[in-house]
């Protein structure tokens, strides 16, 4: 499952890159607001704005990531109820009976998603990604996405190993320098 998470998060890092295909990012601002200024209301979204977001997380392979959370759910019952096998059929039975229920939650999640892309980028840029990910080489960027991440994932894996034993041996040696022995 971690491993799930963590493919996850770097679809996520990964999702950003696109943006750099068209949006233009915004310098942080100079000032920060005064404290007695009022709070602006959120925006309005308008439709075609939030069908624009919802193509892009759609059409980016984000909900991908949405379909592996659900069955998890259903294999960790399971693995619960391993010590009943009297439970496996009926168990089977009602989580499969549950599965309109669990899309209408997975659908649930999806406007969720588009909901915060819209209040994150503008309607000219979701246009512009949008098109990005209906072109030829969008759409060859999200189906080589799973290996991508698989790739990154195992990578990351080594790199964090490599740098964790890099750091240990530097502290040690500049720690050795100053008269100080670790282990």
């Amino acid at each position: 499952m971690s491993r799930r998470l963590l493919a996850a998060a770097l679809a996520g890092l990964l999702l950003a890159l696109p943006q750099v295909a068209g949006a233009q990012t915004k310098p942080p601002a100079q000032k920060p607001a005064p404290k007695a200024a009022p709070i602006p209301a959120a925006p309005t979204i308008s439709p075609n704005h939030l069908n624009l977001a919802r193509e892009v997380m759609l059409n980016s392979g984000i909900a991908r990531s949405f379909d592996s959370i659900i069955p998890a759910f259903g294999d960790q019952i399971r693995q619960q109820a391993v010590t009943r096998p009297e439970l496996t059929k009926d168990l089977g039975e009602v989580l499969t009976s549950l599965e309109p229920e669990l899309e209408l939650q997975k659908q649930r999640m999806i406007d969720t998603a588009a909901r915060i892309y819209a209040s994150k980028l503008t309607e000219g840029e979701l246009q512009e990604i949008a098109t990005f990910f209906r072109s030829p080489a969008g759409k060859r960027y999200v189906e080589t996405q799973p290996q991508v991440l698989d790739e990154m994932v195992q990578a990351m894996q080594t790199w964090t190993q490599d740098v964790s034993e890099y750091v240990m041996v530097r502290v040690r040696a500049e720690m050795g320098k100053r008269g100080h022995q670790m282990q």
